[in-house]
């Protein structure tokens, strides 16, 4: 028989009609709540993770309930059921589920039974338009996990949440990284629009959704066999620790970290941590790189790319600052040198050209840090290469140089020097139009460099390959 409908007395009707929640912001209000969480909430802990929004409803400015909301789980198999959406539409979506991570009843419950459901309303009335406007992006689903050992999950219920089931009994302890902790709980879900669920399993979003929608990460594009001859070609790498306590091949440590890396992944490994960083931290690393670009070049086929760009860019979340070659436009790796401590990246970078495979009539395009007289040399006559370097106005010397020569004194290099003829109508990198400011380029013994791009008369006087500015 079901139980009879209680109304809310006197008193609590007054309470649940004075009732407001508010979004804490200071600093001084999230400690206040943090703390009352730890003290009151049967897990004691207030951390929350990814996006986070914490409230505290209260009356006549007393604290009477407190709620928590924070970034989804990354996986839960009855929720991606209860969505129907396809692995890449989850993750491409999942900003737009937030979880109630934490709720906190800090009156009387027997006193005040309704309190959290009317909590829980005015929370949800203005939950989306709290997250977009401190988030950046709207949300559209709910969930929460609820012990079933301690709860029975009623206010979920009353306030039109849908019980889903019991979880796995996992717990996430690293990205897409989970460990069994036997304590399986209630999920809880709920759709903040009545179309969530149908947006989020569609093909495409709508418009007024689509330019919140996470672009999908790299996925790894090889099958089996090109994988497979990558661990076999990892076998030659020379082995350098010694036999005891050796668990796993260095063949078997740099495939799956070469895998994960092709997949996108940020950690996670299976393995020890410190077995990766005794590996990749000891192998020789001209070694290990030789090996893999063979490998590239035997996947990937003969690199007909026409632009090498170079770079400096900081390891993040370290300290190693590296310069690396690609061409482009397949992004095909030409290799990577550290730069070593107290110095910066000129030097790698001239180490860098002298062994990387750039091809003869390739255009090799780096800042001007490296508007250097022997980097320009090992481009133009150690490989036979063009190159692209910008004139900083710091470079008084050169660019006065530069100012009295290219007036009337340099011709364009054009096909009697070798320069490679550029199609009528287009404009390379570093001409007026194409939008990378005043550069440099050069091949034999025709080479020119661009003033800055506020001297606007010498900057339409810049010859590329033989053609003036703009021409046909």
């Amino acid at each position: 028989m079901a139980k009879p409908l209680r109304l809310p007395g006197i008193e609590e009707q007054r309470v649940l009609d004075g009732l407001e929640v508010h979004l804490l912001l200071e600093r001084q209000e999230q400690e206040r709540w943090n703390q009352s969480i730890v003290q009151g909430h049967y897990l004691h802990n207030a951390t929350l993770v990814g996006e986070q929004l914490r409230y505290a409803a209260s009356y006549q400015g007393q604290w009477v309930a407190l709620l928590g909301w924070s970034g989804a789980a990354w996986h839960l198999a009855a929720r991606e059921a209860w969505i129907g959406w396809s692995e890449d539409q989850r993750r491409a979506r999942l900003p737009f589920v937030a979880q109630n991570s934490r709720f906190l009843i800090l009156a009387d419950r027997a006193q005040f039974p309704n309190l959290g459901t009317r909590a829980m309303k005015l929370c949800l009335e203005r939950l989306c338009a709290d997250w977009l406007e401190q988030h950046g992006h709207p949300i559209l689903a709910l969930e929460s996990f609820v012990d079933g050992q301690l709860f029975r999950g009623t206010i979920y219920k009353a306030a039109n949440w849908l019980k889903l089931g019991p979880t796995a009994g996992f717990g996430r302890v690293a990205e897409d990284f989970y460990v069994a902790h036997d304590q399986p709980k209630q999920l809880w879900v709920r759709e903040l629009h009545l179309k969530a669920r149908q947006w989020l399993c569609a093909q495409t979003l709508p418009d007024s959704l689509r330019v919140y929608e996470q672009p999908l990460p790299c996925r790894c594009e090889h099958g089996p066999d090109p994988l497979a001859s990558l661990r076999e070609r990892f076998a030659q790498v020379s082995e350098f620790r010694k036999g005891q306590g050796k668990r796993h091949r260095i063949a078997t440590v740099l495939s799956i970290a070469a895998c994960a890396k092709l997949s996108g992944v940020i950690g996670g490994y299976s393995g020890s941590e410190s077995c990766f960083g005794r590996v990749l931290q000891g192998v020789d690393r001209l070694e290990v790189e030789a090996i893999t670009l063979t490998w590239q070049d035997a996947v990937l086929g003969p690199n007909t790319d026409p632009l090498v760009a170079i770079d400096g860019k900081t390891v993040k979340h370290g300290k190693v600052h590296l310069a690396g070659a690609i061409s482009l436009p397949s992004h095909r790796c030409l290799g990577v040198e550290p730069v070593a401590d107290k110095s910066n990246e000129i030097p790698a970078t001239q180490k860098l050209i002298e062994r990387a495979p750039i091809l003869a009539g390739q255009m090799v395009s780096l800042d001007a840090l490296h508007t250097q007289h022997k980097t320009v040399a090992q481009i133009l006559y150690d490989k036979g290469a063009d190159y692209l370097l910008p004139l900083a106005g710091n470079q008084e010397s050169l660019l006065k140089t530069a100012q009295h020569l290219l007036p009337e004194s340099v011709p364009p290099s054009g096909r009697e020097a070798g320069g490679q003829p550029q199609p009528a109508g287009e404009a390379r990198a570093g001409q007026p139009g194409s939008g990378t400011g005043a550069t440099g380029s050069g091949r034999g013994g025709a080479n020119r460099l661009s003033a800055p791009s506020e001297r606007q008369g010498l900057q339409t006087r810049n010859r590329i390959s033989g053609h003036q500015p703009g021409g046909g």
